[in-house]
């Protein structure tokens, strides 16, 4: 009997962690649907004008840089400027973002 009952408590176990494992292994990662930027205005006011603004990093407004230039930098960082993740600033977010950027003045 003693030994029924180990085997049942060992296979109680087994299974709960292979489904444990398996539930976990299956989740994947969504940003909350709730965050949402609307444009690449609200992305800069909120983000990058702490810097850029403010005399800590350059001005990168009005000076026509490249889309990708831009992609690049946010995504890989430069001299003082970081490196932002895609799980900081998502793909399409940082297109809204480098499309605002390089626009000119008068499309802001």
């Amino acid at each position: 009997m003693k030994r029924l009952k180990l085997k049942a408590s060992a296979f109680f176990f087994i299974s709960a962690a292979m489904l444990m494992n398996n539930a976990w292994s299956e989740q994947e990662y969504k940003p909350d649907a709730g965050f949402v930027w609307k444009d690449g205005a609200e992305i800069y006011a909120k983000v990058c004008a702490y810097c850029h603004e403010a005399n800590v990093g350059p001005k990168i407004l009005n000076r026509e840089l490249p889309v990708a230039y831009i992609r690049a930098i946010v995504r890989s960082g430069i001299l003082a400027m970081p490196a932002f993740r895609s799980s900081e600033i998502d793909d399409e977010s940082l297109a809204k973002l480098a499309n605002f950027i390089s626009q000119k003045a008068s499309q802001h």
